[in-house]
């Protein structure tokens, strides 16, 4: 049974609680936005088709001739709310009930609730998240834990929230439109800012988003005008919403002036989003056989390509007067107290190089690690700050697309297709069970690990990577290799887990994706037709 409601028709259940968030006002604004910019959408995302062709064709990426004006002009955004001058630690997750109270009420500046890489995209999941952030934002929210019998509340003066919604090219298949699914990144923008603007505004900050992968500036001129469109229609002051741009995308860092440039209104800060900068690197250069990447732990940010994308985008955004924010840490409390202290080390060190680097704070996915990352950027803020936008990094000389794109050095091995195998296999089961935000072998994982995962074994394959014990990358070599991880995984989460799960489904997409002869874009587009 559907549901039909101002021009938007519902395939999905709906409870009487969801009746809140699909009010008729509602629907008609999300359906005008759907109705304005879902066909330049598809545009664009035919744009990067062709642009990739010409990679895939022995082509690489640089900075593009025709915007060179935008780079060389002397601009900035608009300028920041006070509420988004202190972003020394972000935490992140999905928007689940729990998530959200324990995330805003945790020792940091901002939550990140997320629509796209932490969370599997069920009609539940989606619209119980809007649910949850209006009852957020209406400080209404609290959960009764039914396990532990816990309830939680949000105290006092919580972090400040922001959304991410989905990427440009996810759609949402529980809503249609004329016959055709809506764009999800509508759906998430659209009941987000509908319900929560006047709230927002009354707690003194606004309608802020994350935007995620962005490829091409001409994609972020589409969010301006998405962003000038609901302002409009709601009569909000344009330039209340703030966004801020993951640079996550290897075209995307060739683009960073002109995307802040396009958006300069409502332009907040850029965003290293490292591990799907990883998987983009892999994606973009795939047939680049002399840029195949090693093993995934030996791909850390002291990496030429990696540090350079990381500076570049510090001295973009402070030359421009936006935050420059870096990347997650992905660790969570471990069970040792010694193994417990080694990964704060390591959480230390990784937070100390982009502090010291000039960005403006970092990402972290467990409020345990939130005193680590907020002494590292307290101390490197100089007194009475909150941000270093006084950082220009003009002292490092010309960054080239030669520097974004250097090779990286590092081994390739058995033991790093093996655990590829298991990390992608336990993430990819999880997602088609309703999680997107898991904890895989002491790390809090999202999407991103599991396509860097099957982008690697793809490309080691596409290309014959030789292994350190010498021997070959071959389809024969992942498909036994998959077998006896399959046999590790079932003997770690049991027989009571396995038989309950959907591993062999998990493990059928897995090998679809790696021996394919064309590489997939995304494996949530092809994922998401089995929730």
């Amino acid at each position: 049974m559907t549901l039909t409601r101002s021009g938007l028709e519902f395939l999905g259940e709906i409870t009487p609680a969801d009746e809140g968030i699909l009010t008729e006002d509602a629907c008609r604004f999300v359906c005008e936005l759907v109705d304005a910019f879902a066909e330049r959408r598809t545009s664009l995302l035919a744009a990067r088709k062709a642009w990739q062709a010409k990679i895939d064709a022995g082509g690489l990426p640089d900075f593009r001739a025709d915007t060179k004006s935008v780079r060389e002009g002397d601009w900035k955004v608009g300028p920041l709310p006070s509420a988004l001058l202190d972003r020394r630690v972000e935490i992140t997750g999905p928007v689940d009930r729990k998530m959200i109270i324990n995330a805003l009420n945790a020792d940091v500046k901002v939550f990140m609730a997320d629509f796209e890489d932490a969370l599997s995209p069920t009609w539940r999941n989606v619209i119980e998240g809007h649910i949850n952030l209006r009852d957020a934002v209406n400080r209404t929210i609290s959960f009764a834990d039914p396990a532990s019998g816990k309830s939680y509340t949000l105290k006092k003066d919580p972090a400040v929230l922001i959304a991410r919604v989905r990427g440009l090219h996810l759609d949402e298949k529980h809503v249609r439109r004329n016959g055709k699914n809506a764009p999800g990144c509508l759906i998430d923008f659209g009941f987000y800012l509908y319900h929560n603007h006047k709230a927002l505004s009354a707690l003194g900050h606004g309608p802020y988003f994350y935007v995620p992968k962005l490829e091409h500036c001409e994609e972020a001129r589409w969010w301006n005008d998405v962003f000038v469109a609901g302002q409009k229609a709601l009569g909000i002051p344009v330039g209340t919403i703030k966004a801020t741009m993951l640079i996550e995308t290897l075209p995307a860092v060739f683009e960073m002036d002109e995307i802040l440039f396009e958006l300069k209104d409502h332009a907040a800060a850029l965003n290293c989003g490292r591990w799907d900068y990883i998987f983009s690197y892999i994606k973009t250069l795939k047939t680049h056989a002399d840029r195949m990447l090693p093993d995934r732990h030996a791909v850390t940010m002291d990496k030429h390509f990696l540090d350079a994308y990381s500076r570049l985008l510090i001295r973009t955004c402070h030359r421009r007067g936006a935050l420059a924010m870096g990347g997650m840490s992905a660790f969570l409390p471990a069970k040792t107290p010694e193994q417990d202290a080694i990964n704060k080390e390591k959480v230390r060190a990784d937070k100390q190089r982009e502090a010291d680097n000039g960005h403006d704070g970092s990402w972290i996915a467990h409020p345990a690690l939130a005193e680590v990352v907020n002494n590292v950027y307290s101390s490197a803020f100089k007194p009475g700050k909150t941000n270093q936008l006084e950082i220009t990094r003009d002292n490092d000389g010309e960054i080239t697309a030669k520097d974004l794109i250097e090779p990286c050095k590092g081994p390739f091995t058995e033991e790093g297709l093996r655990a590829n195998i298991r990390v992608a296999v336990q993430y990819i089961e999880a997602w088609l069970g309703g999680l997107g935000a898991v904890a895989i072998y002491g790390l809090m994982e999202d999407a991103a690990t599991a396509e860097i995962s099957r982008a690697s074994i793809w490309q080691w394959i596409r290309n014959g990577a030789v292994l350190e014990n010498g021997r070959k990358m071959t389809p024969e070599l992942f498909k036994n290799a998959l077998s006896d991880e399959l046999e590790v995984v079932k003997g770690e989460v049991g027989e009571a887990r396995w038989e309950s799960g959907r591993f062999d489904e998990a493990a059928t997409l897995l090998e679809d994706l790696c021996l394919q002869p064309e590489f997939a874009e995304f494996l949530t587009l092809g994922a998401y037709e089995r929730l």
